[in-house]
């Protein structure tokens, strides 16, 4: 199965990398999501079995004031890709996030359940998933949420930054959700992609770890891990306000995973494996 993959240095693409080195990595040098017809050139020239985008906008803040940004590379490239891959017939495997949630109530979301982005960074992703279901191939949109790994910018590095200088931080502790490792992200999608590539129908999903808890105790976490006698101090969403609003209810139904043969991740073990890892760079 010959792999196309859209990012390079992101979390899921360097997890797919280790995952799947044989498969082809398009950074912003080869494939720039703000140019779409660059994005479909560039599946025609390779002409692969299936392609996987790992790349997105994801600065959430910064979307606020660059919405046409956003939604170029959030929802116009996907589109882009997702047509190439239709007129091709090849499978399409697309990244989106719990942000297209109004973050109500605190039931988990179903794929089913009705959008309603906050935020221009969720209304652009939600237009990459409208597109790439306009486009008609055989496709799959894998929600998941706060992703962490041992690379790039994420909450797990951030509060061990913070925490090798300071012996208490203050955590928003009303939002929650389920903790999300980019190695499983990638293995998912790999796991996706060939039962695709074997006719399985495809669809939305959520992906997200297990079990659900807040920033606060994720950060907790991660400080007993690490070996760290920080303090962590419950504060409300409004107590920590930021330009872009945040879901407080970011519970993902991943019950249809089943339909591929995958289990929610335990994310305190994936955040041990990570904790190792970071200590040994």
């Amino acid at each position: 199965m010959t792999v196309l993959v859209f990012g390079q240095t992101g979390q899921v693409a360097r997890e797919l990398a280790r995952r799947a080195p044989d498969a082809v990595y398009l950074g912003r040098a080869q494939a720039d999501l703000s140019d779409p017809a660059a994005c479909t050139a560039a599946i025609r020239a390779h002409a692969p079995d299936v392609v996987i985008n790992a790349a997105a906008y994801t600065a959430v803040d910064r979307a606020e004031t660059d919405e046409a940004a956003a939604l170029q590379v959030n929802g116009a490239a996907p589109g882009a890709m997702a047509q190439a891959c239709a007129d091709l017939g090849i499978p399409f495997l697309h990244v989106s996030t719990d942000y297209v949630f109004d973050g109500s109530g605190t039931a988990p979301w179903t794929p089913e359940d009705p959008v309603a982005p906050l935020g221009a960074y969720g209304r652009s992703k939600l237009a990459g998933e409208q597109a790439v279901r306009a486009a008609g191939g055989r496709h799959v949109i894998l929600r998941t949420s706060w992703v962490f790994s041992a690379h790039g910018a994420n909450f797990v590095k951030t509060m061990l930054r913070l925490g090798a200088d300071r012996p208490a931080l203050r955590v928003v502790a009303d939002q929650i959700g389920g903790p999300t490792p980019a190695g499983g992200i990638a293995g998912a999608l790999l796991t996706m992609a060939d039962a695709l590539r074997q006719g399985a129908a495809g669809g939305t999903y959520h992906y997200a770890g297990a079990p659900d808890t807040s920033w606060a105790c994720f950060a907790r976490e991660t400080f007993a891990q690490a070996g760290l006698a920080v303090t962590v101090e419950d504060i409300p969403t409004e107590a920590y306000p930021t330009p872009a609003r945040r879901p407080l209810n970011s519970r993902l139904d991943c019950a249809t995973l089943a339909d591929f043969g995958i289990a929610r991740p335990d994310w305190q073990q994936a955040l041990a494996e990570v904790v190792s890892e970071l200590k040994g760079i």
